[in-house]
């Protein structure tokens, strides 16, 4: 899938970010990182508050790359698509991961309750943070002035 492919079927549009966009996101991201962690919370909701900290981070690697994902059906997915787009090969791995994270937190969202483990929602909230890590470098290196 490419931009052009994504623009032409209204799944993306072209956007132009900000800074404080940005930091917005980071707040966010930060909040859903401290709050998957807390003692005392299921397994459910920290995989799910975790998958949403990895979801915000794409947002932003999105956004940097001039597009904002419609908030059309499937747009979970089509934002996964979009961070490999702007990440190329660095985001293969985490992409994947998340593609199967997003059908659980389907799961938990919608229909089921229990359905992650305790060392499910540890390594959701891992790779949550190193996702953040890897873009937040990302931004770093191409976007200076959105840091």
């Amino acid at each position: 899938m490419s931009w052009r492919e994504l623009l032409d079927r209204k799944d993306v549009q072209r956007h132009k970010t900000s800074k404080h966009e940005l930091d917005d996101l980071r707040r966010l991201i930060a909040r859903d990182l401290a709050d998957a962690a807390l003692d005392g919370l299921s397994a459910d909701r920290s995989f799910a508050t975790a998958y949403n900290a990895a979801r915000q981070t794409v947002s932003m690697a999105v956004a940097c790359a001039g597009y904002r994902v419609t908030g059309r059906t499937g747009h979970h997915r089509i934002s996964l698509e979009c961070a490999q787009l702007a990440l190329g090969s660095a985001a293969t791995a985490y992409v994947d991961y998340f593609e199967i994270c997003r059908r659980k937190r389907n799961a938990i969202d919608y229909s089921h309750s229990q359905v992650a483990t305790a060392s499910e929602a540890k390594e959701m909230l891992s790779k949550a943070r190193d996702f953040f890590q890897l873009v937040e470098n990302w931004i770093a290196r191409n976007y200076p002035a959105l840091r």
